[in-house]
């Protein structure tokens, strides 16, 4: 497999040094930041990986779709814009994979705590909250991770409706909102916890990253999956889609 990596900060090198062990994939080519992204950028390769920020996708989003080569995408901090790029993929025929975390313990993670969230869910004793931390360099706040882990949670219980990363102005929570606390801290890789208190008990869920890895191999192996589905099942999907065939082989 023939890789071009969008991409050349932290997260990129780490993606190049797992495919640089690998004895069926290469580094087809590595595009970044000087590098002027059209279309023809990306022939010869099978797939693209995608390791930027918001604004820099943004404005190559057009050129990768066009490209018709599929493409995982790992930058995280558009999902406002996520329905219309989602349409634009499927309208192209194109196939593109958005994860906001491809390692696969953080999508365990994903999965149990929409499991919790569902259980607590008749019990209004049970109050929920998340936090996550990061690097002081992490450009989004709250991180992709941790709005991903908001959404299972307003998604398996409907006591909780929205989304609040800060109270302002001495405002009390409310009961039907979901704080989301964000720290961030010297060179921390990312940790992400639920809390789930009540009177009696206390439940707390929290994956630690403690290095790259987890994260540039779960890419990688996301990439060979999509490949394939990109002969049969062209369009936008999601780690679930992923996932589920990956939990069910």
């Amino acid at each position: 497999m023939k890789i071009t990596l969008v991409g050349n900060g932290r997260m990129g090198r780490q993606i190049a040094g797992i495919v640089e062990a690998s004895d069926s994939n290469v580094i087809h080519k590595v595009l970044d930041v000087n590098d002027a992204i059209t279309p023809e950028s990306f022939e010869g390769s099978d797939v693209i990986i995608d390791f930027t920020v918001r604004a820099a996708f943004l404005a190559n989003c057009k050129a990768i779709i066009a490209s018709g080569v599929p493409v995982v995408v790992g930058t995280t901090g558009w999902d406002d814009l996520m329905p219309q790029i989602a349409g634009e993929v499927n309208a192209a025929g194109s196939t593109m994979l958005y994860s906001a975390n491809f390692s696969l313990g953080v999508n365990i993670f994903f999965r149990t705590l929409r499991e919790a969230a569902r259980l607590i869910a008749p019990f209004e004793q049970f109050d929920i909250a998340l936090s996550e931390q990061h690097h002081t360099g992490k450009a989004d706040f709250p991180s992709g991770t941790a709005i991903k882990a908001a959404e299972e949670v307003l998604n398996s219980n409907p006591r909780k409706r929205t989304i609040v990363r800060e109270l302002k102005d001495g405002r009390k929570l409310q009961s039907d909102e979901l704080q989301v606390a964000s720290i961030r801290l010297g060179s921390v890789f990312g940790v992400h916890s639920a809390f789930i208190d009540s009177e009696s008990d206390t439940i707390e869920l929290t994956h630690t990253a403690k290095n790259r890895t987890g994260f540039a191999s779960g890419a990688v192996r996301a990439a060979e999956w999509l490949v394939q589905r990109h002969a049969t099942a062209p369009g936008f999907c999601t780690m679930d889609d992923f996932l589920n065939d990956l939990f069910t082989a």
